[in-house]
């Protein structure tokens, strides 16, 4: 049976309710319910924490008795295990709900399907497949870290038109102005995690958090929108192999979780001073003596980062595109020039034909105060 317009109107409500948890639900995913009876919204809800009530179960704890006979649209496979919370899918068979529309399976493997057939063994009616693009595209991290046990990578630059990030003396602030800059923090605050190398950490000394007073610079970010108390810092990491942080560095000053990625182990009482959550991770080397990028991810997995947002040299960008790493590509261009002694944006290694270079898809093309912002994937 198609869906009708009505259906696409209660669906694209409950995606307007998930995007309200975009800041705070990882390493859970978005997700928005709406409960409709007689053509009218009973109930709705979404997800804002992990610990904290599904979106099914905050739209039935509005709707109440009027649950009862009605339709649930929900952009997610509502859960069928225990968690932190019981599963939604009970809670909906229990509530007596009539009908449930889902936008898309759920790739968590604890799921996949099986909250469906809960709701079907109960009777109920399950249709799926509504505005499915659109409830894919508010949780692409999760899905990532669920098909491919890594996180869905971002990797973010500045450069003026001619392609450089800093002078041959290494100055490089700043290339952009406030409002790319404001813009930064509010993609940050969308992370789960921020990665760097040893190199940007030791010249540019950076917090590598998200910073409230500039978040809400951000024309889409509002105090209502988002409290100050809500925001979650993402943990940073640091690719270090050979031990040369001396861990006076600012962000070590800074509350929160930090990952040192090396290749062998320091001692753990150097970490004793730190203000920050400091711990160390030690990772197999590649065939350069290099942090093996690939194993890597897969060692982050256990820490459930569901996007991983990457600010980063040449040289570390370089070696994320060269490993088929990168999912996506954001590029703030300030209209400057910064002349060919100036440092280049990504080191690649020497293409030969047109056929061996990387290709991007331009996403989006915006004017973020007097610079561009470039939002490109892989093709």
């Amino acid at each position: 049976m198609p869906f009708t317009q009505t259906d696409q109107k209660y669906m694209q409500r409950a995606i307007e309710l998930a995007k309200k948890g975009r800041f705070t639900t990882s390493p859970n995913p978005n997700v928005g319910c709406v409960i409709t009876l007689n053509d009218e919204i009973v109930g709705e809800g979404f997800h804002l924490k992990a610990g904290a009530g599904h979106a099914e179960v905050n739209a039935l704890a509005m709707a109440k008795e009027k649950s009862l006979g009605a339709t649930c649209y929900v952009t997610l496979e509502p859960c069928s295990h225990f968690g932190r919370t019981p599963p939604c899918a009970l809670a909906l068979v229990k509530a007596g709900v009539k009908r449930v529309v889902i936008a898309m399976v759920d790739p968590n493997p604890k799921v996949a399907g099986r909250g469906i057939s809960i709701l079907e063994e109960a009777g109920i009616i399950v249709e799926v497949g509504l505005l499915t693009a659109q409830a894919e595209q508010l949780n692409l991290g999760f899905i990532t870290r669920m098909k491919f046990k890594r996180p869905r990578i971002t990797v973010k630059m500045a450069s003026s038109l001619d392609g450089k990030t800093a002078l041959k003396n290494g100055e490089s602030k700043w290339i952009t102005g406030k409002a790319a800059r404001a813009d930064v923090q509010y993609f940050r605050a969308q992370q789960s995690a921020i990665l760097t190398g040893i190199n940007t950490v030791l010249l540019d000394n950076p917090s590598l958090n998200v910073r409230y007073q500039e978040l809400i610079n951000s024309p889409q970010i509002t105090p209502e929108l988002l409290p100050e108390a809500n925001v979650r810092q993402p943990i940073r990491i640091l690719l270090d192999s050979n031990n040369k942080l001396t861990l006076q560095e600012h962000l070590f000053s800074l509350p929160g979780k930090v990952l040192i990625v090396s290749l062998t182990a320091r001692d753990r009482s150097d970490f004793d001073l730190c203000t920050a959550d400091v711990e160390q991770i030690i990772c197999p080397k590649n065939d350069l003596n290099k942090i093996d990028l690939h194993e890597l991810m897969s060692l982050l997995n256990q820490y459930e980062i569901n996007d991983l947002w990457v600010e980063a040299g040449a040289t570390l960008a370089g070696e994320l595109f060269k490993c088929d790493l990168v999912d996506e590509f954001i590029l703030y261009q300030a209209i400057k020039l910064m002349g060919d002694q100036s440092r280049s944006l990504v080191n690649l290694p020497h293409f030969s034909t047109m056929n061996d270079i990387i290709k991007l898809k331009l996403q989006s093309v915006v004017q973020i105060g007097d610079d561009i912002r470039l939002i490109n994937h892989r093709e």
